[in-house]
């Protein structure tokens, strides 16, 4: 019996073995939840497996004052299918990445210059944060609501990876308020009121 477990442990454990070596995004073809399908061999170029778009620091002049450079399988085909991915983060002075989650992928990120505040919220509303500085690593499992702040009078930069050629984002207040959401329904689910919810829809563009 232990045996016949063991094999059949292996025979699972194998099952998700990858069956190529590679499948590099074949972009002009449509996406699927699964992810883009693969381009053909022959077309592979080593240009697939470099990306260079992180070396560059993102406009940070917007309302959040910070910008995200992604290096998701739309960007860098080469990550497709592999459970992988980056993203440059730049925060200027008080910029902030606001509460959002990634429905697909689990983050880690790494602070190289200043100093970002950044924390999760669990599923039981606990909170865990820290202050952190360049050198430091943090994660923020699949799912869960965080942020991330600069805490520098200057810019601060961060590189985060995920475990997913294509975590997604949900921007929570962006969810909110940047959308055709009626206000009267914003107001029933947040307990805010009617004046508030309409200035924030006219900060981030949201109507009704």
């Amino acid at each position: 019996m232990f045996k016949f477990l063991f094999l059949l442990a292996i025979l699972i454990l194998s099952s998700d073995a990858a069956v190529q070596d590679f499948c590099v995004a074949d972009l002009k073809a449509p996406e699927s939840p699964s992810g883009y399908s693969c381009k053909s061999v022959t077309n592979v170029t080593v240009d697939d497996f470099v990306f260079s778009g992180l070396s560059a620091a993102g406009n940070t002049a917007s309302i959040i004052k910070a910008a995200v450079t992604p290096a998701f399988a739309a960007q860098f085909p080469g990550v497709n299918g592999l459970g992988i991915s980056a993203a440059r983060l730049d925060l200027a002075a008080e910029g902030v990445i606001p509460f959002h989650t990634h429905p697909g992928a689990s983050e880690i990120l790494l602070v190289v210059q200043g100093s970002i505040t950044a924390g999760f919220v669990s599923s039981a509303n606990s909170v865990y944060l820290k202050t952190l500085k360049k050198g430091d690593l943090m994660v923020f499992p699949q799912g869960l609501l965080h942020f991330q702040v600069s805490d520098a009078g200057y810019t601060s930069v961060g590189y985060v990876f995920f475990s997913s050629s294509n975590p997604g984002l949900q921007i929570t207040d962006f969810a909110l308020f940047a959308n055709d959401l009626p206000t009267k329904l914003v107001g029933a689910t947040t307990f805010l009121d009617e004046a508030t919810i309409k200035k924030l829809k006219g900060v981030l563009g949201g109507t009704n």
